[in-house]
């Protein structure tokens, strides 16, 4: 019954609603802190294209550390290491989320070691994590049978295919900072919402690392991307650039359709169609078979995806997986461009004329095109010569400037993403 009880204690008012999200989707202060949370696609060492039963991957996680049941987002948590926490995707996707550090060098120490035990224990059930943002192979299936993955099925089924690849076959490098201060300068959450969002077409490009569907180009080179930019709109899409973030976000979250309607004592989830969550909390016909708590309004917010989440910090979900240690670049960098202020101010001016042109929508073309699109490219260059400026007056140990470097050296200056090392081995 406590369950129960806490879930359905007290029905929100849209006031009350709207007032909750701009209390704890930007938590201001100074920023301090970052973190990762790295999605990986898990395959047989022996056989890339054979699926992954989720009974193998348990085995594999289950000597990692203390499991902790089901997450308060009804994610699977797996394991625990150094403060990470080990889940479950529903297509079979494993993802560390790290705590925060206080620097990035810490960050990349901890993590690096997190990373070792997870290769290690699924080297010995003869699995491989793959750092790629769409699997090159095998077709999208859902493994885990939680109600919330089978509400979120059921509405993406709704609008086509798209929304199985997304759960069930794709992989992320999530870098979360800050929100940060309640100030106008770049250290205001207003400045650094503004930044991350100009700058995320470029992000996009320099790492689009899925190029292939079933085993074949798709045509894009992040068709990780093209997938999500296929998806419900009022959920993946930015929201409004103009005006005060928290304004803009809560309007986003309530505008929302609801995915899920949780119900501990059910294993259907499934939410009414069109049912925003202002419809739920404003009642009526379209209002469901109860009115909705503040435990359902953090639920709903967690089944938002635009490029950048307000989670109290600020998530970045627009980079596809890397190869190997490949996620400490694009950490590196947004780490590097969102805290300094000279690196932020050339960032912004570099990135800006992507946003000028008349080519079409800048998302669509950094996931189709890559840095092969020129005012990306030019963006893309200027971008990483800021971030390695503030990486080098930061004092960043040198093994992280280097890691910068190389990707700067092979890809950037070249015009190419990893999604180019996938296309020529397809070749």
């Amino acid at each position: 019954m406590g369950e129960a009880a806490t879930l359905f204690e007290k029905a929100l008012t849209e006031t009350e609603a709207e007032a909750h999200i701009h209390g704890i989707c930007f938590k201001t202060g100074p920023p301090r802190q970052i973190g990762v949370e790295l999605e990986w696609l898990v395959r047989d060492r022996h056989d890339p294209a054979a699926p992954v039963v989720p009974e193998r991957l348990e085995q594999a996680l289950a000597g990692l550390g203390a499991a902790d049941g089901d997450g308060a987002q009804g994610e699977a948590v797996k394991a625990v290491l150094n403060k990470a926490l080990i889940t479950m995707e529903p297509g079979g996707q494993v993802e560390l989320s790290s705590a925060p550090a206080k620097t990035l060098g810490e960050l990349v120490d901890v993590t690096l070691r997190d990373l070792a035990a997870l290769r290690d224990a699924m080297a010995r059930a003869g699995l491989e994590l793959c750092g790629y943002g769409l699997d090159p192979l095998r077709l999208p299936t859902r493994m885990l049978n939680l109600p919330r993955y089978a509400a979120m099925e059921e509405f993406f089924d709704r609008d086509g295919p798209w929304g199985r690849q997304m759960m069930c076959g794709t992989a992320s490098v999530q870098v979360c900072v800050d929100a940060g201060d309640d100030g106008d300068g770049r250290s205001g959450y207003r400045s650094r919402w503004r930044l991350l969002h100009t700058i995320g077409p470029v992000l996009v490009a320099a790492f689009a690392n899925s190029p292939l569907r079933a085993g074949r180009p798709s045509g894009w080179r992040s068709a990780r991307q093209q997938i999500w930019a296929n998806l419900d709109p009022g959920r993946t899409r930015p929201p409004e650039a103009n005006g005060d973030p928290r304004a803009a976000w809560a309007a986003y979250a309530m505008n929302a359709e609801v995915m899920c309607v949780r119900d501990p004592g059910s294993a259907d989830w499934t939410a009414p169609p069109g049912l925003t969550f202002r419809d739920w909390v404003r009642g009526g016909s379209r209002g469901g078979s109860r009115p909705p708590t503040v435990q359902d309004l953090d639920y709903h917010l967690s089944t938002l995806f635009p490029p950048v989440r307000p989670r109290g910090h600020l998530e970045l979900r627009m980079i596809d997986a890397q190869p190997g240690d490949g996620w400490i670049v694009p950490a590196a960098v947004v780490t590097a461009i969102a805290d300094d202020d000279i690196a932020a101010d050339e960032a912004m001016n570099a990135a800006q004329p992507v946003w000028e042109g008349r080519e079409g929508d800048p998302w669509l073309r950094a996931a189709r095109r890559g840095p092969a699109d020129p005012q990306l490219s030019q963006a893309s260059k200027r971008c990483f010569e800021a971030a390695m400026g503030a990486l080098i007056r930061a004092g960043t140990p040198i093994a992280i400037q280097q890691a910068v470097a190389d990707f700067t050296e092979r890809y950037v200056l070249q015009d190419r993403c990893p999604a180019d090392d996938q296309l020529e081995e397809a070749r």
